[in-house]
């Protein structure tokens, strides 16, 4: 057994979000795939922190070597991204998550957690993670944990929103403004479109008046 050098920050509640978000348009009827190889999990982890590029470097290498391991890890991947996603969207319209969804998040979350571990450090405990050699779904651990502590800690929870374009953007936020306003993903991107179809829809009844 190696400790694989995973970001000790597993309790970030936003890395959950961060992972719903790997697929693109995701409340449209044509969503658009980022995780499309395994080598595309490693570079996600890789841009939020989760791995070095070490490690990065490692995993792709035992990708190589054990190809079906690898794509069974990506498919699984998918299937926690869609539990998590599916879990928070039903949470933010007030409705309860399916049994489906439940069951593959519970799942990857008992996983997860037979992994985990406490570590001593100089300033007293922190969370790491001891893995085998070949645990290519490392990065799901922390994924999975974050999960459950953003839906077990109501006060923030209740601050996770949905973009609001209407054409299925689905990008999933954690909203810190004080009178919880946010409603797009990006101000400069859905609600700088919002904001302009309004100006012409506004327009048109001039026009029409």
């Amino acid at each position: 057994m190696t400790t694989l050098a995973i970001n000790s920050d597993v309790t970030q509640l936003s890395l959950c979000l961060d992972f719903s978000n790997t697929m693109l348009w995701h409340a449209s009827d044509q969503p658009e795939e980022k995780l499309n190889h395994y080598s595309d999990l490693v570079a996600w982890a890789q841009d939020v922190n989760l791995l070095g590029t070490e490690q990065a470097q490692q995993l792709n290498k035992l990708a190589q070597q054990f190809s079906a391991q690898a794509a069974n890890t990506l498919k699984a991947a998918i299937e926690i991204r869609e539990a998590i996603y599916g879990i928070l969207v039903a949470t933010i319209n007030g409705c309860s998550p399916t049994a489906s969804d439940l069951a593959t998040f519970n799942v990857a979350l008992s996983h997860a957690l037979a992994q985990s571990q406490l570590r001593s450090t100089t300033e007293g405990f922190a969370w790491s993670w001891q893995v085998d050699d070949v645990a290519l779904d490392a990065m799901l651990w922390p994924v999975a944990r974050s999960a459950a502590n953003l839906l077990t800690t109501q006060e923030i929870l209740a601050r996770v929103g949905q973009c609001a374009d209407d054409r299925g953007c689905g990008y999933l936020f954690l909203d810190v403004s004080k009178n919880r306003s946010r409603r797009w993903c990006d101000i400069n991107d859905c609600g700088n479109r919002a904001k302009q179809r309004r100006y012409y829809q506004r327009q048109r009844l001039a026009d029409s008046a």
